[in-house]
């Protein structure tokens, strides 16, 4: 599907969603048009039957019509707005919801070759965009009443400006959407560009130690002002687009106004018409304006809304990292995990069986072959050859979402969210569970210690309040206080003093009791609290026993987990 069909798919469920706020909003708004218009009407009668021929008691009852139309257009146009307002709104905020539920859907790919700003930027200025075509919608069906109405009037007052104006408006408006077609692409344009700069933005935020540590704050200014120098050159040029449509659409809508105006006053020369129409036709062609600049203004919205709908929807419809897979894994399931003949970039034909509740180590000389070993596992990509089983139904054949109800990759680089500690630890666990065992498990106690309010104090956006190690230790307790079938850890404690690191190693086996554990790391202190570790060098198992016993026969063994 072409990304322009993909747009137009997002724009119509993002109408179709809202269609009563838009058709409440666009009745009232045609009622406000439709007063608008009359005004200049009621006006010239009022100069016609109470002026012209003075009467006091027609110009007071002229008057209180005047009054009730005055009223009816202006709770039009405050209601209709509301109506068209709380569409646009509510369409926005699902399309936010659509683009942040496919970044968390449990197949994934969505986040490929898209930097967090980028997906940050389609969920918010995209989604609004779209979501005002509503807004848009409901004032261009007003404003459509309103030329409609004006004509319909103007006929009465004379034909051949009634006429003029059916023609001409028709045209103006093809011409409204011809001129919007430059500023869509331009708007695209910009979008990419600011989407861009705001993950150039979020990455190098994320990075801010990493650059002052290596004193690199001066390439990262630049490579920051370069991106924003193109976001801001694309916007401008945007922004010309939308000018220069807006303007020749102002010329063209002044032309058009000055003719009708000019007809009108040969017609009033030659006698046709009397002061009355004339009032009448001299205030609707000020009126005309305003629903014809509207009409042109909702062109110029469609054209950014159809660009934003085509970044949505190339979000929407990117391909998961997996597909397939509908069982639903045993419940309970009993943790049993093999790996059969496994095979993929780097790993050749592992075979492995981790028992039920077995606490089971895994070292990996590789850590590109560890990266390899943990994406099969938890199923971010499937292996070449050869299958991994979670109690003896193959992972592929699992609902993505239902696999992870049972089994938790929790790997190294596991980020911290914005919030409360205890948010952070309890936002996998079970509804009511206690989280005090995986706290302490993680020896997170001492970390909550160093907070402002203990474990409801907050630790900052990626947990940037905290230093490495307390930051590993609120990740694993999260890990843990999840409380899977089966759980997976890599390397939780490598910025953990020893002491503590010997502590939290006592700890996960306490906490993991009966249930399968793999722990894929090289720190002694770990794998000597394991039932068995399997030694992975090369890409294949080359043993697999007790860690005391490895580290007295194996002497690559011995020279990875103690050097």
């Amino acid at each position: 599907m072409g990304a322009d069909t993909a747009g137009r798919g997002v724009i119509r469920r993002a109408v179709a969603g809202q269609r009563r706020d838009v058709a409440v909003g666009s009745l009232l708004g045609a009622a406000h048009q439709t007063g608008e218009a009359l005004v200049p009407v009621l006006i010239g009668l009022i100069v016609d039957r109470a002026v012209v021929r003075p009467d006091g008691g027609a110009l007071a009852l002229w008057l209180v019509v005047l009054a009730v139309v005055y009223a009816m257009l202006s709770y039009g146009f405050r209601f209709g707005a509301r109506a068209g307002e709380r569409a646009a709104e509510q369409a926005a905020h699902q399309l936010r919801l659509d683009v942040v539920r496919r970044v968390l859907a449990p197949h994934g790919g969505a986040e490929a070759g898209r930097p967090p700003g980028a997906l940050v930027n389609v969920a918010t200025e995209d989604a609004r965009r779209v979501g005002a075509l509503n807004m848009a919608l409901t004032l261009g069906i007003a404003a459509v009443v309103g030329v409609i109405a004006g004509a319909v009037l103007l006929l009465r007052a004379s034909v051949p400006l009634g006429l003029l104006v059916l023609i001409g408006a028709p045209v103006l408006m093809a011409l409204g959407h011809y001129l919007a077609r430059p500023l869509e692409h331009r708007s695209q344009a910009e979008q990419e560009r600011a989407a861009h700069a705001s993950g150039v933005a979020a990455d190098l935020v994320a990075g801010v130690r990493v650059l002052k540590g290596l004193r690199a704050e001066s390439a990262a200014v630049a490579r920051y002002r370069s991106t924003s120098q193109a976001s801001r050159e694309a916007n401008v040029r945007a922004a010309r687009a939308a000018a220069l449509q807006t303007g020749l659409m102002l010329t063209l809508t002044g032309a058009f106004i000055a003719l009708v105006a000019l007809v009108g006053g040969r017609l009033v020369l030659s006698g046709s018409i009397g002061l009355g129409a004339l009032v009448s036709a001299v205030g609707l062609a000020l009126f005309l304006p305003g629903p014809i600049a509207v009409l042109a203004w909702v062109g110029a919205e469609l054209a950014k809304a159809r660009a934003s709908a085509a970044r949505i929807a190339d979000v929407l419809a990117a391909p998961g990292e997996t597909t397939g897979g509908t069982t639903e894994p045993a419940a309970p399931s009993a943790g049993e995990l093999r790996l059969h003949g496994l095979g993929h970039a780097g790993l050749h034909g592992i075979d492995l069986t981790v028992r039920p509740g077995e606490h089971l180590g895994i070292v990996v000389t590789d850590t590109a072959h560890a990266a390899t070993l943990l994406h099969c596992l938890a199923r971010r990509c499937d292996p070449d050859r050869g299958r991994v089983e979670l109690d003896g139904t193959p992972v592929t054949e699992l609902a993505p979402a239902a696999l992870r109800s049972a089994l938790l990759v929790a790997e190294h680089d596991a980020q911290l969210f914005d919030g409360t500690l205890l948010d952070n630890v309890t936002a996998a666990a079970p509804a009511g569970a206690d989280p005090q065992p995986a706290m302490d498990a993680a020896a997170v106690g001492e970390v909550a210690a160093t907070l402002p309010g203990g474990t409801s104090g907050r630790i900052g956006e990626r947990g940037s309040s905290l230093s490495g190690g307390q930051r590993q230790r609120v990740a694993l307790a999260r890990a843990l206080a999840a409380d899977r079938s089966v759980l997976v850890v890599h390397d939780p404690t490598t910025a953990v003093d020893a002491a503590t690191e010997a502590r939290i190693a006592t700890g996960i086996r306490r906490a993991r009791t009966g249930r399968t554990t793999v722990l894929v790391t090289s720190s002694p202190a770990l794998l000597a609290a394991t039932d068995r570790v399997v030694f992975i060098d090369g890409g294949t198992i080359t043993a697999e026993a007790p860690h005391d016993d490895l580290v007295r026969d194996h002497p690559v063994y011995r020279t990875a987990v103690l050097t």
